[in-house]
């Protein structure tokens, strides 16, 4: 049997038995714990030579890694793949940049990862390359002289061609994805503009094709939507752990009756700064409120040196003053913004004490942590869990709260209805939401796409 190889931008540090994180690492784990493989990607170390490491062998799975050096590190990753891609896949075009010189700093290290590759893959290999980072990855290997079957899922939002487009380099990145035997979204929002721009501007054509495929420059691309899920009952046996809980039962004493939870990484994509601004409009409108509640902000920081996410942190930090120097008592802080990450076994009960959490993006691919809020919920008494209609997640999760994140007086009103709402609405809900999980969870988001893969 054919052995899946998986490329991702930067590959997990597994070790032997150890817990893995959600999303991306944990899917690809189980896949490849369950049948063996390779997985290759970055290191995540920025050397002089930019070599390659030693192969290293967890289990079944052999990890393969190699070095950038700070130019490679510059122009891909802080450069193209962070300062172009990145904002406009999420609709944030006044915060992208574009320099012809580390877009072709992107494709170098793409013909980088496709050189070092090739020599470990078979014949028979499945190659399941993984984000933005790697668009160009399939037509370098195709220049290598690899006929294997290749896929890419892309876990951001594709946007609408209009917004594409004003990336200079937009018909060199289709051209390059359209290498790829499978391309994966997240929602069918994604794969429809992806087609839009393939047909429109690209010469693509649907006709005779069976449903998702387009032919584009005699070659036949497959699209699907794979929402990508999570372990639902590994998620609510960490919330429920003994160990795991007191900490966080404590610490919701401590903070008051009443916890509305965020926990996103520090990024403009994220709508921290409208989410700041949204819990200020709750406060001023709704003073019942006061000295009962409490807006717990978890944000990991995230590409510290890139000036964009150092200029957030200021501006979240201030905020937070701001607000809590405008309403907090002697004995009640309302805001608490904690700019650093947390294990598992800390978040999933936490999750679990919250009666409220606010996952608002202004554009996301998925957003896992809606979907772990939801799933480490006591089903008897589970809390609410408000949601962007930007997020990915929205499209399957429309039995949360859905907002606006633009929109500060209608998130204040959504967090003030969480707080109140009664506890057989908020079991109807939670239990709608957990059939979906269910129904899409991390193993079918996984065994779909390979499936697909295969031509099976």
């Amino acid at each position: 049997m054919s052995r899946l190889v998986v490329v991702s931008n930067r590959v997990a540090p597994i070790q032997e038995g150890e817990a893995t994180a959600g999303g991306l690492a944990a899917g690809v784990l189980d896949a490849l714990k369950q049948k063996g493989g390779l997985w290759f990607g970055w290191s995540g170390e920025v050397t002089d030579s930019g070599e390659q490491k030693p192969e290293r062998t967890v289990g079944p799975i052999t990890l393969f890694t190699i070095d950038l050096t700070r130019r490679d590190y510059d122009e891909f990753y802080r450069g193209f793949a962070n300062g172009t891609l990145w904002p406009v896949l999420h609709y944030q075009i006044g915060l992208g940049r574009f320099e012809w010189s580390e877009f072709e700093g992107y494709r170098r290290v793409n013909d980088l990862f496709a050189r070092a590759l090739t020599p470990l893959v078979r014949q028979d290999d499945l190659i399941w390359v993984h984000d933005y980072h790697l668009l160009c990855l399939a037509e370098s290997l195709r220049a290598n002289g690899l006929g294997n079957r290749i896929g890419l899922f892309l876990h951001t939002p594709f946007p609408s061609p209009g917004v594409f487009m004003t990336i200079p380099a937009h018909a060199a990145l289709i051209k390059a994805m359209c290498a790829y035997d499978l391309l994966g979204f997240q929602t069918e929002i994604d794969r429809i503009a992806f087609l839009d721009y393939v047909v429109r501007h690209a010469g693509g054509s649907v006709d005779g094709m069976a449903e998702g495929a387009v032919l584009v420059a005699g070659r036949v691309v497959r699209t699907g939507v794979y929402p990508i899920g999570v372990h639902v009952d590994e998620v609510r046996a960490q919330a429920e752990t003994p160990v795991n809980r007191r900490q966080a039962t404590r610490m919701r004493a401590f903070l008051m009756d009443r916890l509305i939870l965020s926990v996103d990484r520090l990024d403009y994509s994220k709508g921290l700064r409208q989410r700041f601004a949204a819990f200020e409009r709750f406060l001023a409108e709704y003073p019942a409120q006061h000295g009962l509640v409490t807006f717990m902000q978890i944000a990991p920081p995230s590409r510290s040196d890139i000036e964009t996410y150092q200029r957030i942190r200021r501006e979240l930090e201030g905020e937070m003053g701001r607000i809590n120097g405008r309403f907090a008592e002697v004995d009640w802080v309302p805001l608490r913004y904690l700019n650093r990450s947390f294990a598992r076994n800390v978040l999933m009960p936490l999750y679990a004490e919250a009666q409220a959490c606010l996952v608002t993006p202004l554009r996301d691919g998925m957003n896992l942590v809606a979907k772990e809020y939801v799933a480490a919920q006591d089903p008897e008494e589970p809390g609410v869990l408000i949601l962007s209609e930007f997020a990915g997640a929205a499209q399957e999760l429309d039995a949360a709260l859905l907002v606006n994140p633009y929109d500060e007086q209608g998130m204040a009103r959504a967090m003030d209805r969480a707080l109140s709402m009664p506890v057989e609405e908020r079991r109807e809900r939670h239990q709608a939401m957990m059939a979906v999980m269910r129904r899409n969870s991390l193993e079918r988001w996984r065994d779909r796409f390979e499936a697909d893969l295969r031509g099976d």
